[in-house]
């Protein structure tokens, strides 16, 4: 056996949904759980959750035994959100000079699924766009980032889309001012 051939890669336990959970998918957001099915897939037979995201109307399916590995997880609840707040309005942290570094760290951050590391980059990058301006990639990442932050709120706070954003843009104190994205 091949050292490569080993899986040593952690396994996350899988997490339990059902239909109507409002959850949140990684990289694109919250949605909600449309159906639990069973299905055959490349001859394989797995339960999978078809889960569909509201912000960009994106329909995704998750093998159930997977969500753990997948990242998926529940939508933060009220106090969550208080945390989540403070950590947007907090100091900002230290961060690569390097914009193409600094790139690579908040995409692995985001990558992450943990909302306190979404809420962190978006902080950040909020605060350089201010101070000296994000390169286009960074700028992209923070429009992202928003967005999923924003989606996770309009559930977490029964808002509209639109409100939530608003409300990103309101606690990041770039209301009203802040050019369309």
């Amino acid at each position: 056996m091949e050292l490569e051939d080993l899986d040593l890669e952690p396994k996350a336990p899988p997490v339990k949904f059902k239909v109507g959970d409002k959850v949140v998918y990684p990289h694109h957001g919250a949605g909600k759980v449309l159906k639990k099915e069973k299905k055959i897939l490349l001859g394989e037979k797995r339960e999978y959750l078809t889960i569909q995201i509201l912000h960009n109307d994106m329909t995704v399916m998750v093998p159930c035994e997977n969500t753990g590995v997948a990242g998926l997880r529940r939508v933060i609840d009220h106090v969550t959100v208080k945390k989540v707040v403070g950590v947007l309005q907090d100091e900002v942290s230290d961060m690569p000079g390097n914009w193409n570094r600094r790139f690579k760290h908040n995409r692995e951050k985001i990558r992450t699924g943990d909302i306190f590391e979404l809420a962190e980059v978006i902080r950040n990058l909020a605060a350089l766009e201010g101070e000296k301006g994000l390169s286009s990639g960074e700028k992209q990442m923070f429009v992202r980032a928003k967005r999923i932050l924003a989606s996770e709120f309009m559930y977490a706070l029964d808002m509209s889309e639109e409100d939530a954003e608003a409300h990103v843009d309101d606690l990041l104190g770039q209301g009203e001012a802040a050019p369309a994205a």
